[in-house]
């Protein structure tokens, strides 16, 4: 796999999500990073969702005026009047995906956008189903680290978690998440969390399906500004690892894993997993 001056996915179309709430500060130097990257790659049309998450700022508007203008990105803004959280929006707008992969990142762009290659070869050479970034992995590549505090927590967090849910992932937090989807999309039509705790809930879902599921270590930079509390927030999650246990245990998700199992299957019997065998950009 080459970065730099690379100029093809090996697919034909790529979703973007940006999951977005009072980020009308940062949104407009995110979505020129992205209509500058895809640019990069003429060959894939992108489409680019923002969500804008019942913002009290002026996101939506100012994300639709910053919208890029490159002959291959599609992009248009989604909104909702009421503040949902950010696995609200994230699903939200995976859903209303076109394209057979799809990523969410984060509005800050906190892993920057040209890491695409590192999570999305794994999908593209069909032996992955969901991939996603870590920081955990090699810690190496993280630019600027989160205060001390919130990197401890985060690591006792994920030992609570991977105890909790048999999840084997050292960072599940990371927001930067690819996935197949026409295996994914019944796993997001069947989560429940709408706040921070999405990811647990959507890998936790995907797990239970057998999916190939890959963690990929990728560059990252704390940006001030961030929307988690560590305490408010860590509560929560910790709240949202018992709700998935229980919602598990009680067949919640059952349906949903079902489906996927059953496309998962589907795509491997048909070989519509391999569609190329690189990714360069």
């Amino acid at each position: 796999m080459t970065r730099g001056a690379g100029v093809s996915f090996g697919i034909s179309s790529f979703s973007i999500v940006v999951p977005a709430f009072n980020e009308a500060g940062r949104i407009p130097q995110s979505l020129r990073a992205i209509g500058e990257y895809a640019a990069r790659i003429p060959s894939t049309e992108f489409e680019l969702i923002v969500v804008d998450d019942g913002s009290t700022d002026e996101t939506a508007s100012v994300a639709e005026r910053h919208l890029p203008n490159t002959r291959n990105v599609r992009s248009r803004v989604l909104r909702y009047p009421a503040n949902r959280g950010k696995g609200y929006a994230v699903r939200y707008g995976l859903l209303a995906a076109g394209a057979p992969f799809a990523l969410f990142t984060d509005a800050d762009l906190s892993t920057p956008i040209d890491e695409i290659p590192r999570i999305l070869d794994a999908l593209v050479s069909g032996v992955a189903d969901v991939t996603f970034g870590s920081r955990a992995l090699d810690r190496r590549l993280i630019g600027v680290h989160q205060p001390r505090r919130r990197e401890w927590a985060g690591r006792a967090f994920n030992v609570v978690l991977r105890l909790a849910t048999g999840l084997p992932f050292l960072d599940t937090q990371c927001g930067f998440k690819a996935f197949r989807m026409s295996v994914c999309r019944p796993l997001l039509e069947a989560g429940t969390i709408d706040g921070f705790g999405f990811d647990i809930e959507l890998l936790y879902e995907a797990h239970r399906a057998g999916l190939r599921m890959r963690e990929i270590p990728v560059r990252w930079n704390h940006h001030d500004g961030s929307k988690v509390r560590c305490l408010r927030d860590g509560v929560r999650m910790l709240r949202d690892i018992a709700t998935v246990r229980r919602r598990g245990a009680a067949g919640v998700y059952d349906a949903g894993i079902h489906l996927a199992e059953a496309a998962a299957h589907r795509d491997r019997a048909h070989g519509t997993a391999s569609v190329a065998r690189t990714v360069t950009a």
